[in-house]
Parts: C-alpha cells; structure tokens; sequence
C-alpha cells in the first residue's frame, strides 16, 4: 500500500510542541509522509511571554511553495493542514496553495485550523493574530475547506455568534457548514452543561452530530498545542478512512493520554515522545455521545 501524504502549514518552533512541532510527529507516527512548511519560525510560543524569530517574508514562503509545486508534491498529496497563518500576506499565499492542490487533486482532504485566539483563564475571549485573519478565514477557507477545527473562541469569531450551550455550539457549526465545510470540530467546549472538571469536544456534519467529554486535568503551567495535535489527529484518522465519530472517539483516547502523560513529566510542553505509543487512540477509548 502506498503511504499517503500530508503537506502542513503551520507555525514552527524549536523549542516545544506547537504548530508543527505539534502535528507533524504524531502524523508520522500514524504512517503518514509528511512535508511541513512554516510560516512562521519562532524559539518557543509566545505565551512565555518572550521569545525570538519571527514570520517568513512571504517572497520566500512563496517560493517555497512554488518549488514544491516543481516537485508535484502540491498536486500528488493527500491531504492538506492548515494552521498558524502570521499575517494576513502569509495567509494568501496559504490559501492560493490550498486552491491550486483542490483544483489538481479534488480528492485531497482539506483541513483548516482557523488559529486565531482563545479564552483566558476568566473566560474572556483574546484574539492573538493579525486583526484581518479572522475576515481573511470566512472568505478563503470555509468555502474551500473539507473540515475546520475551530475552539470555542474561535467557533464564535467565525460564525458571530456567542455561544453557551452544546445546542449553541451545534446550531454556530452548522453555520460554518453551510458555508463550505463537510466537517466542524469544536474543541475546548467548556460551559454548563459540562462540569468544570470536564472538557468536551463537538464534531458536526450536516446531518448528524457527536459530543466528546473527557476529565479536565489541571495544571501549574498550562501547555500549549493541543488543539493543533487535535486537528492533525483528525486528520489522520479520516484520512484512513475511519469515519467520523471513530475518529473522534480516538484522537480523544490519544490527546486524554497525551494530556496525563504531560501532567506526570511536570507539564509545561506537552509530552509528545513519551505519549506517542497512544496516538492512534486504540485504547481507552471514551463514550460518544450521539447529538440531535
């Protein structure tokens, strides 16, 4: 069988697992070629508070991408993830590839993790991007994307909507939906409904809908790239054929794992070589919850 393909654009960092550094191993840990390309190069995530690099000139990132369409990578992939975008230039040039790979191979899967920004620990929303990429992702990649990751913040930035409820959060996916997407995943669902020592996640399509609930554990120092394993989990496992409650039900198995793995090596970066035998979620797999 020949191994399939994954070109991912994304942050890099050198220290610690965000970005790229957070979706390219597990992908190859599930058998998949991976070609990453970065549009941002930085020393460690900016939520130390500090740290060195900075974005790609876009002449370059262009470049790049044009050298691998040279190659016929672009037209010969699988699939295609996108994440951390740096400015609204970069995100362009990101979303020009992701047309001229649809228009050569439609049967690439394209997924967008639309980065954009989070809640804080008080629940108050903080957009940490350029402001023109959230306008930039409802035009370029709803209409183009097979499946969009947004977390809670980032659910509502896309569709305008706040959202309070698994019912809300439902009815804001399935209006990203009606703009492109085959698939919504939410991640990060906290509110009532879910306990506080709870988090959930969402996966919609337009006919049908699963919950996902595992234990929140609690750390000194909150890592960071979760949800960029996330997507790039989901990814995966769709693109091995597994269909969509399965695959959520796994990528919760493994980043539940992933998650009390970092917590037992002291938290702070998530612990990918240690938790990497639990990427394909084949155990301890967690209830779907079927939605209306």
């Amino acid at each position: 069988m020949q191994t399939k393909s994954v070109i991912s654009i994304h942050s890099q960092v050198a220290y610690g697992h965000v970005g790229n550094a957070a979706a390219v191993f597990p992908l190859q840990r599930l058998g998949f070629e991976v070609w990453p390309v970065m549009t941002v190069q930085l020393s460690n995530h900016p939520g130390y508070g500090d740290f060195g690099g900075g974005a790609l000139p876009e002449a370059a990132l262009r470049d790049l991408l044009d050298g691998l369409a040279r190659r016929g990578v672009l037209a010969g992939c699988d699939g295609l993830l996108t994440g951390y975008l740096g400015n609204a230039a970069l995100g362009a040039a990101v979303f020009e590839t992701a047309a001229k790979i649809k228009r050569d191979n439609p049967g690439a899967l394209f997924l967008c993790d639309p980065v954009m920004g989070d809640r804080d620990e008080n629940g108050a929303g903080r957009l940490y991007v350029d402001p023109a990429i959230p306008e930039l992702l409802r035009a370029e990649a709803l209409p183009r994307a097979d499946v969009v990751t947004p977390n809670l913040f980032e659910l509502e930035t896309l569709s305008g909507t706040e959202v309070h409820s698994a019912e809300e959060a439902l009815a804001a996916a399935r209006g990203l939906i009606a703009q492109g997407p085959r698939l919504v995943l939410v991640t990060s669902l906290s509110f009532e409904g879910i306990p506080g020592s709870e988090i959930g996640m969402l996966l919609a399509s337009a006919e049908q809908a699963w919950e996902v609930v595992t234990p929140r554990i609690a750390f000194a120092q909150e890592p960071h790239g979760a949800g960029d394993l996330a997507a790039a989990l989901l990814l995966g496992h769709l693109l091995l054929g597994r269909r969509p409650e399965e695959a959520l039900a796994r990528l919760a198995a493994a980043l539940s794992r992933l998650l009390e793995r970092t917590a037992e090596c002291g938290g702070g970066e998530l612990a990918l070589v240690a938790a990497q035998e639990d990427f394909s979620g084949e155990r301890n797999r967690p209830e779907i919850r079927r939605l209306g």
